[in-house]
């Protein structure tokens, strides 16, 4: 018999460790971190980059969700900051919800990541090629996979203001693919890794 996600949702919450939210183990041997965009003299420096609707921003603020029953327990993690967790060659969010949330790069260069109780991602998206670079002060998150080479901070419109939507920067990347209808105008950044040290974990979930 196949339980719905709701019903697997409620077990999961009843039982007693529901009441310590574990982090993700999407990545093998994970580095939880920030991340941070550098790119002196832009709009873009030194700010954060915030999961939010199933994509990534600069400008934007990082939208997550509790159950009300995990809430209830005083078990929901903090739920204010987008960490990472990265490892091997894959890259997810540092959720507690079952089954974690996944980080992909679409064909279009846009970041992005999946659904809580779900592994779907749009056609022909990347879930390889994620790479932690040693550095100092911090380590970098870079991307391989499509041609790309960096990241790109696209503007939300045509006017070049914030908030910024994050790309990689893939071979081929089309004006209408960005928000904002320009690939001139987005902003290419180093994303820089900060790292995470809460052991409670993130977030129970991204939206």
């Amino acid at each position: 018999m196949k339980l719905s996600s709701a019903a697997l949702l409620l077990a999961f919450i009843s039982s007693p460790a529901a009441a310590s939210p574990v982090k993700s183990r999407q990545a093998t041997n994970p580095s939880f971190f920030t991340i941070t965009a550098a790119r002196s003299g832009s709009a873009i420096h030194q700010q954060s980059v915030h999961a939010s609707s199933r994509a990534f921003w600069i400008g934007k603020p990082t939208e997550t969700y509790c159950p009300p029953q995990v809430d209830a327990e005083a078990a929901c993690p903090p739920g204010t900051e987008t960490v990472l967790a990265a490892g091997d060659t894959a890259a997810s969010l540092d959720v507690s919800v079952p089954g974690g949330q996944q980080i992909y790069v679409e064909s279009t260069g846009a970041l992005g990541f999946t659904q809580a109780h779900s592994a779907e991602y749009p056609p022909g998206s990347i879930l390889q090629g994620f790479t932690l670079t040693p550095g100092s002060p911090s380590r970098s998150l870079s991307f391989s996979g499509l041609g790309a080479t960096g990241f790109l901070a696209c503007p939300a419109n045509a006017s070049g203001a914030g908030p910024y939507k994050v790309f990689a920067n893939v071979r081929g990347l089309k004006d209408g693919n960005t928000p904002g209808g320009s690939v001139q105008a987005c902003i290419g950044f180093d994303a820089l890794a900060v790292e995470y040290a809460d052991e409670r974990g993130a977030a129970w979930q991204y939206i």
